[in-house]
């Protein structure tokens, strides 16, 4: 029943068996994060918080709904309710439509009344979006405007000044440089929902002059997916690494069959360009921070010289693992996620074929396995299931696959050495520890959405939250970075503390996995201590709250020498340490303040 939520959606059973599939994403989902979501529509909305809850819950997020009123969305904006203000959103979502926009061009009006229309639309919602940013301080997801449902002047509509089209696309564009200026602010972007789905089908006129909803009711799912898979991606649940099938997937045919000069890849046959676009938008993936890997039932040479066919566009070194054998594809997935620190829940696995995908699934819940089902819909089935949607773009995203090649590099190393200290020396770290500057709060607010392992309190952060912790005086803000002579791992750990009277309370700590044992832990300790003696604070609190990725770090206080203060019925942990007797630790790295 499960398999609605994957794109091509099953829209019956979304709709009909809405609360079935509540109950049972909420069996499935023991520990969900809790997020509170404001829609503030032009139109009906019910539907829509019903199927964005649903979506949400596939992704761990149990959402809690305010609504309001039929189109009010402004003047809650502007004026505040009682029950909004109380409501305090983590997110606010803007459900407006191209009726909502105030007045449209007249075939009279000349060039200077259609801009100073253009103006007036631009701050109504400017005014809006900033009212919402002063009160509440979170994200805003904001639909830009699909096509009306009427051309009426044909295929002029477009382009002359007075074609409510043309103006509607005018209108969109504002909204977009508006998107590149403002923090925390997204486009949901209808106008390419509604092409997609089909305009006319989107627009059902029974629909909204009955019940007000923007949209048909069976365009309703697809357009929870899109604004799901926003908040998701805020809230660090994006996927990070595609495991590919080879045969049939990545090219036509079966390598170890037909021979490297027989499968179908590349320009000269229809078929061959199918996979080539595949490929082409597999590679792409990769300037997005997306990690590629292969998980292929064949030998390693058949494999390595079907990726090195002269058309291919996917090459053995785009991929941070090749695993190419006869192991179940599970074991090998299985694998991979060890090597790479990671999740199993952090992989989409592509595969043509529906036996392996079903066993996959089986073995390992929490991977994704999208229906492949013929070559010419891989790319839409892949894209439009928004593993990997993009809300920010970090350098360290985009230079993801060397990282964990570099990771590889560092595994390699270290098996030459018997002493772990030695190898330690050997890399050459250099750690650079700062408070949270300006040009790192992008990446610092990121992790706190995607670190789950080494994360003691899980609290996620937007990028105004971090800028806040920032100007507070009362908080001890710390970032690291870490880098050895096989590069720069980038932005790893984070650390936050607020001081009360002389003692501080560590409101956020957390790492990247992927640095894990090589000391950063060490080298923040001794600089967040430096920092809150510095401020005559006398002890630190850490605290520990489980979830159920982060119980690697359950112990990480008592082995920085603190000592358990209290602990509750729920697992939840304070810790205490003297600072009067805190010696710096050992490091086997240079540290720059």
């Amino acid at each position: 029943m499960m398999d609605c939520f994957r794109y091509p959606y099953d829209i019956e059973t979304l709709l009909r068996k809405k609360r079935r599939l509540r109950k049972a994403l909420l069996a499935e989902t023991p520990n969900p994060l809790h997020k509170k979501v404001a829609i503030l529509g032009g139109s009906t909305t019910n539907e829509v918080a019903d199927q964005l809850g649903l979506f949400l819950l596939t992704y761990g997020i149990e959402a809690e709904f305010y609504q309001s009123e039929y189109g009010q969305y402004w003047q809650d904006a502007m004026f505040g309710t009682p029950e909004l203000d109380a409501f305090a959103p983590d997110v606010i979502y803007i459900h407006t439509n191209w009726r909502n926009i105030t007045a449209f061009p007249q075939l009279g009006d000349d060039a200077a009344a259609v801009e100073a229309l253009l103006d007036a639309e631009m701050q109504k919602f400017t005014a809006m979006w900033d009212a919402l940013e002063q009160k509440f301080h979170c994200p805003i997801i904001q639909n830009n405007f699909e096509r009306p449902n009427y051309r009426l002047l044909g295929n002029r509509d477009i382009w002359d000044l007075h074609g409510a089209s043309g103006y509607v696309s005018r209108l969109n564009q504002r909204f977009y440089a508006a998107a590149q200026q403002r923090r925390s602010f997204y486009i949901n972007d209808i106008d390419y929902l509604a092409a997609d789905f089909g305009l006319t089908r989107w627009h059902d006129g029974f629909y909204w002059h009955m019940y007000k909803y923007a949209m048909s009711l069976d365009a309703v799912p697809s357009l929870a997916a899109s604004v799901a898979h926003i908040i998701k991606a805020i809230y660090g649940r994006n996927k990070k690494v595609l495991a590919l099938d080879l045969d049939n997937t990545l090219w036509g045919g079966v390598v170890g069959d037909d021979g490297v000069e027989g499968i179908a890849i590349g320009p000269e046959l229809p078929e061959g360009q199918v996979y080539a676009e595949f490929q082409s938008y597999c590679k792409a993936l990769k300037s997005i921070g997306v990690v590629l890997a292969v998980d292929s039932k064949n030998d390693e040479a058949n494999a390595l010289a079907g990726l090195n066919h002269p058309d291919s566009v996917l090459r053995p070194d785009d991929f941070v693992a090749i695993k190419a054998n006869w192991e179940p594809k599970d074991k090998n997935l299985a694998e991979m996620a060890a090597a790479l620190d990671l999740g199993v829940d952090s992989f989409v696995f592509a595969d043509d074929n529906p036996a392996e995908r079903a066993i996959v699934a089986a073995q390992l819940p929490g991977v994704d396995t999208p229906a492949l089902e013929r070559a010419e819909t891989y790319l839409q089935t892949l894209d439009h299931g928004g593993y990997f949607e993009v809300t920010a773009l970090s350098k360290e995203d985009m230079a993801k696959t060397e990282l964990y090649r570099q990771n590889a590099q560092r595994a390699a190393a270290q098996a030459a050495f018997a002493d772990y200290g030695q190898y330690l020396d050997s890399l050459e770290m250099t750690a650079r520890i700062a408070g949270f500057e300006p040009l790192a709060i992008p990446r610092i607010a990121q992790l706190t959405n995607k670190s789950n392992q080494f994360n003691l309190t899980t609290l996620r952060c937007s990028e105004d939250d971090i800028r806040n912790m920032a100007a507070d005086p009362d908080y001890i803000c710390l970032h690291g970075r870490l880098a050895d002579k096989f590069g720069d791992n980038g932005i790893v750990t984070v650390v936050a503390g607020q001081r009360q009277g002389d003692e501080v309370h560590l409101r956020l700590w957390l790492m990247s996995c992927r640095v894990l044992k090589r000391g950063m832990e060490d080298a923040m300790m001794d600089a967040l201590a430096a920092d809150a003696a510095a401020r005559g604070a006398k002890t630190l609190v850490g605290y520990y709250y489980p979830t159920a990725k982060n119980a690697m770090v359950k112990e990480f206080y008592a082995g920085m020498g603190f000592t358990k203060a209290a602990e509750d019925a729920a697992g939840n942990t304070a810790w205490r340490l003297d600072l009067a007797g805190y010696a710096p630790k050992h490091l086997h790295m240079k540290v720059e303040r």
